[in-house]
């Protein structure tokens, strides 16, 4: 599971050093694609599948499914954990952070991780530290366990 918060660097060709922590669940392949924030997803190859099947699964005539679709998959990109722990982040999504290299957070969210500029992370993190707002945010979400 991908968990916790890392600072790395991008490099000025567009790699990013990925926590070790991460590198061993990236071993079996990984997909790159744009967020639904401002932000990156990266995905182990089969959570990736999981997704594209979804994707796949839906209506195609659904206008909302073929914009999805094009978020999705048209900024899709295969990625290779190298021999020092990096992955190559393509151009057009280094283009979507505007950013050509320096600091990005990794943020786990537990089957994938988030790349994330550290100013629009720290927008992230204000917003997740009101407590007022997580409570109206948060009531409706049932995470306690279920009886069976």
């Amino acid at each position: 599971m991908f968990l916790g918060q890392f600072q790395h660097n991008l490099d000025d060709k567009g790699r990013l050093m990925i926590p070790a922590r991460f590198r061993e669940l990236l071993e079996g392949g990984a997909f790159i694609t744009q967020g639904f924030d401002k932000c990156l997803m990266v995905m182990t190859e089969a959570y990736f599948k999981q997704v594209y099947e979804r994707i796949e699964a839906m209506n195609l005539a659904d206008p909302t499914a073929r914009m999805l679709r094009r978020l999705i998959l048209s900024n899709a990109y295969p990625v290779e954990v190298d021999k020092v722990g990096r992955i190559l982040v393509p151009q057009n999504l280094r283009a979507f952070l505007e950013i050509t290299s320096g600091e990005l957070v990794l943020a786990g969210q537990g089957e994938y991780f988030e790349v994330w500029t550290p100013g629009i992370w720290g927008e992230q993190m204000a917003l997740l530290h009101d407590t007022e707002a997580n409570n109206a945010r948060f009531s409706t979400l049932d995470l306690s366990k279920k009886d069976s």
